[in-house]
């Protein structure tokens, strides 16, 4: 995982996280990586200063980085609301919310990884489902 300081052609500053450097290629080149603030796909990396630790003891010391905006504020909030209220179930996402929908699971929050098509035959089965904008900071248990 590499994590990207970028810009968006209004000014708008955001870090967000790739697989790697072809992901993040790739994903600008097919128009899927979009400003968190203005939605505007006219996005770029910004120059971003390595941080680079020598002991153990810097790292534990470190602290956790602020919410640069209200919009940081607000999607580490929802993020918080989402792991504190809902089950993550990684990649069994698409199944575990159709069995939900079909009644054959009880209904809870669950939240996980879906794929593009995965997501759209959900939608088209009529499963209320969202994208959230973070990565998971788990796996599935």
């Amino acid at each position: 995982m590499i994590k990207y300081a970028l810009k968006c052609a209004d000014g708008h500053g955001f870090e967000s996280w790739f697989a790697s450097a072809d992901a993040f290629d790739s994903l600008k080149a097919a128009g899927h990586v979009s400003c968190a603030v203005c939605g505007t796909s006219d996005v770029s990396k910004a120059i971003m200063a390595p941080r680079v630790s020598t002991t153990q003891a810097d790292v534990a010391e470190q602290p956790l980085s602020k919410p640069a905006s209200e919009v940081e504020a607000a999607m580490a909030q929802m993020r918080e609301a989402v792991e504190k209220n809902a089950t993550y179930v990684g990649g069994n996402f698409a199944s575990e919310a159709l069995a939900q929908h079909l009644g054959e699971q009880p209904d809870r929050p669950i939240w996980g990884e879906a794929n593009r098509e995965e997501a759209k035959q959900l939608i088209e089965d009529g499963v209320p489902v969202a994208p959230l904008p973070f990565v998971p900071s788990r796996k599935a248990n």
